[in-house]
């Protein structure tokens, strides 16, 4: 019987982050509100909150001891997004290696979307790949995949249907020995798809509304699965709204056929905005680099900077808030 710890990726690398802390190896396959599920190499363990690291999520790597969550180990990525309600980010999973950002071809395909989702996988450090779903019933499939490719040129993608099987075995073959997210909208087709992995029903699926092709939260929790051809894959609830991009490195990186460029301009401190011996505004004006791809680069660097500028802000004002109550406690001991 295969050790269901290898099959979740377990290494040389995590035994020895882990060693040095008692219990048994484990990895969180599933967290609820108030439990998290944890598999070792024997058992299958529901753990209550209360006996567990508030930080612990879906894909992070722990000793189990007398029933509680003893130790984690230090995450090797940790994939997030801003959180659109408040401040701070949202966790969706960690030390994750690949990130499939699934986008239904029954809907629209805005190129600024796509944008966001691979940023989020670049701020994580793990690889972004584009899936095209639901080929099927697309009127032109052919068209879409030229077009992603033509505004996405650095990104892999992969064209996909559950129905006829198109794009699973190239999906299951990019997550072998590795642990892959799947983050897109509601209803573009995540279950399915993990289902189709997996050869089983793992997943809960559900329909779409048929003015929109939106579908509902069939999935409410996310969960790590054992893809039987290699590596893991993990399902998670749709995303409506990414919010702000907050790191303007990853955006670099997702833009990195324009940043690269950079190093030929003739100031070091360019901005790439209007400076006389820019090799990127040379680039645009030659054709070379797309007019609109370079002004989507902009606009999300201009955004992530202002965001990470917001963020800097209420950190340091949270601190003086601090520092000013521990400086009252001291004046009223005084």
């Amino acid at each position: 019987m295969i050790d269901p710890l290898v099959g979740l990726g377990w290494s040389d690398h995590w035994a020895t982050l882990l060693a040095d802390h008692p219990g048994e190896p484990a990895r969180v396959i599933r967290h609820d509100t108030k439990v998290l599920t944890v598999q070792t190499a024997a058992r299958v363990l529901r753990i209550p909150m209360e006996n567990a690291s508030s930080d612990a999520v879906v894909g992070d790597w722990i000793t189990v001891l007398d029933g509680r969550m003893n130790a984690m180990a230090p995450r090797s990525s940790l994939l997030t997004r801003p959180n659109v309600r408040g401040t701070g980010d949202q966790v969706l999973a960690a030390n994750v290696d690949v990130v499939f950002a699934v986008c239904g071809l029954d809907r629209p395909l805005p190129a600024g979307r796509v944008d966001r989702l691979a940023s989020l996988a670049w701020d994580a450090g793990a690889a972004p790949i584009l899936v095209l779903s639901k080929t099927d019933i697309a009127e032109d499939p052919v068209g879409v995949r030229a077009e992603m490719a033509a505004l996405h040129p650095t990104l892999d993608i992969i064209e996909v249907s559950t129905k006829t099987g198109e794009g699973i075995a190239e999906m299951r073959d990019a997550t072998a020995g590795k642990t892959a997210v799947l983050i897109g909208e509601s209803g573009a087709g995540k279950s399915s798809i993990v289902n189709a992995m997996l050869g089983t029903e793992a997943a809960d699926t559900g329909a779409v509304r048929e003015g929109d092709s939106k579908g509902r939260h069939t999935t409410t929790s996310r969960q790590i699965h054992i893809v039987p051809t290699g590596g893991c894959i993990v399902d998670s609830p749709g995303i409506r709204q990414i919010g702000a991009i907050g790191n303007p490195d990853a955006v670099d990186a997702l833009f990195d056929d324009i940043t690269d460029l950079g190093a030929d301009c003739r100031f070091t401190d360019c901005s790439h905005t209007s400076e006389p011996g820019c090799a990127i505004l040379a680039a645009v004006e030659s054709g070379a680099v797309d007019l609109l791809r370079y002004q989507r680069w902009r606009d999300l660097v201009t955004e992530a900077e202002e965001t990470q500028q917001r963020a800097d802000e209420r950190a340091k004002r949270a601190q003086a808030r601090s520092q000013g109550r521990q400086s009252k406690k001291r004046s009223r001991r005084r």
